[in-house]
């Protein structure tokens, strides 16, 4: 099975392609993420035709832009870089996802060092000058930097994103029909409600009159929401909310024990006595032995495969 196609920085597979001629190897990537994901490296560097090894570079302001300018002397790469981009960019719309290299001044996607002309840091604000381009170009694309993602709760939202993502793009946006962005709202719901309550209440009203507007700007409309509200970390009491929500449709087929098991341990997980996957293993159990349709269409109870074993430690 070909995985989901997601952008890399190439050096984060442990090519050696950084300034220095080292790499970046990020084993979790290779020997982890990349069982599900096909990842596609790319490095801006290298492919604006800087050499390897080569002098470092950073961000400089000059004047009112930022330059990419070397480190040590002052030949500057930034049109050369923008050209790059330029080209790379279309060429990326297939994505579900990038992992970029962290306080890289061309991959960083945040608190990038600005210097001046002395080459002294003025501010920590920048992103990356391919990052800053990646994310203006492609803006529900889920993006995280490598470093972050050693973050349990960053970890687990970012590829829950991306294959959440990978779903529009597969049975929304590839053939738009009203049925098929009902099917999937119906299908993240759970998740929806889970990240933001807030949104969750917006979008249902918004599908409710699928002929107030072109089909094609209701669900650009609808997406944008979606995928902005998965960007917010999950708290505990939200996912307490969510799972007392599923449990209503499981109630009339659990036995008294069973439910009472089940709440326990989702107050146990809202004490932070024990991790997600506890009391969602007894949701989908009870799911598994009397089915409910509706239940059955979740993703929230299993938004990515398990062997990532993510809600492990979240």
């Amino acid at each position: 099975m070909t995985g989901i196609p997601v952008g890399i920085s190439t050096c984060l597979l442990g090519q050696n392609v950084r300034h220095d001629g080292g790499h970046k190897h990020s084993r979790f990537c290779t020997q982890v993420l990349a069982k599900h994901f096909e990842f596609r490296p790319f490095c801006p560097e290298v492919a604006t035709g800087m050499g390897t090894p080569r002098p470092a570079i950073h961000l400089r302001e000059v004047g009112e832009e930022l330059r990419l300018v070397e480190s040590k002397g002052d030949a500057d790469h930034t049109d050369a870089m923008h050209e790059t981009i330029a080209r790379a960019l279309p060429g990326l719309s297939h994505l579900r996802g990038y992992i970029l290299m962290a306080k890289s001044p061309s991959c960083g996607m945040e608190r990038i060092k600005v210097h001046n002309d002395q080459g002294r840091t003025i501010r920590r604000d920048a992103q990356g000058l391919f990052a800053e381009a990646l994310m203006k170009a492609y803006p529900l694309l889920p993006v995280e930097e490598e470093g972050r993602l050693h973050d349990d709760q960053l970890r687990e939202n970012f590829v829950e994103r991306v294959f959440v993502y990978d779903d529009w793009l597969q049975n929304v946006a590839a053939d738009l029909t009203p049925k098929a962005l009902i099917d999937f709202h119906t299908r993240h719901k759970f998740q929806l409600l889970a990240h933001s309550e807030a949104v969750y209440r917006q979008l249902g009203p918004m599908l409710a009159d699928l002929k107030s507007q072109p089909l094609e700007a209701l669900a650009d409309r609808y997406i944008q929401a979606f995928m902005g509200a998965m960007t917010q970390k999950v708290s505990r009491g939200a996912h307490v909310n969510a799972m007392q929500h599923l449990m209503g449709f499981l109630r009339a087929s659990m036995g008294s024990e069973d439910r009472a098991v089940l709440v326990e341990q989702i107050e146990a997980y809202h004490r932070g006595e024990t991790p997600l996957v506890v009391p969602m293993t007894l949701l989908r159990m009870a799911q598994r032995r009397e089915p409910v349709d509706y239940v059955e269409m979740q993703h929230y109870l299993t938004p990515y495969p398990d062997e990532l074993g993510l809600r492990n430690r979240v």
